[in-house]
């Protein structure tokens, strides 16, 4: 990303604050169809030679070269369709098969305990990866209060996001719907690489 959001908590580190963006970054993208305004702000973003910064660069010349129109026909196909899009993003399905199952009852208990409430005007489940993105956010920033200790995200990461995140982004990056959202599975899918390296490191 280009620089860090500088509204964040006093205490969030520059690193982190990156950190944050990206999570904000795949769950503004992920929970709805972008507006226009933001994909003006994508496509001003970009990045290096990593695996990461390709996807950055992409997804910017995407956002450049696409209609919000277009972008949500894509969405729509993608994780709505008739009855059930090409994929459905929950953690339930990828972990047992099913929704609303074990992981999402894990989920509600975290989120009650983190003081994360559910926006009254949503209505998938929580467990849903644009949701998961938006808590990992919230508690790097400090958006539900205090800024979460890294031990406490690493726990949350790897009960809700690692046994699943990347497998889902991987799906998303080869989905046969997929072309403005191609690049936000290889974004995806690189960024839940570095942080399980990043917090396997922190041990």
């Amino acid at each position: 990303m280009t620089e860090a959001t500088a509204s964040y908590h006093p205490d969030v580190s520059e690193e982190d604050a990156l950190r944050a963006q990206l999570y904000d970054l795949l769950s503004v993208l992920l929970r709805k169809p972008p507006s226009g305004d933001f994909l003006q702000k994508v496509s001003a973003l970009g990045g290096d030679d990593s695996d990461l910064g390709k996807g950055i660069n992409a997804l910017a010349r995407l956002a450049q070269a696409s209609s919000p129109e277009k972008i949500d026909s894509e969405f729509h196909r993608l994780f709505i369709g008739l009855g059930r899009g090409e994929l459905l993003p929950f953690a339930s399905y990828y972990i047992t098969g099913f929704l609303n199952e074990k992981p999402l009852a894990k989920l509600r208990g975290d989120m009650a305990e983190l003081g994360m409430v559910r926006d009254a005007s949503a209505y998938e489940p929580e467990d849903n990866i644009g949701s998961l993105c938006e808590m990992m956010a919230g508690m790097i920033t400090g958006r539900f209060g205090e800024p979460v200790t890294l031990m406490r995200q690493k726990d949350f990461f790897f009960t809700h996001l690692a046994p699943w995140a990347e497998h889902f982004f991987s799906d998303l990056e080869g989905a046969q719907a997929s072309v403005f959202y191609a690049p936000v599975g290889t974004i995806g899918a690189a960024f839940m690489q570095i942080e399980k390296q990043s917090f396997r490191m922190s041990e």
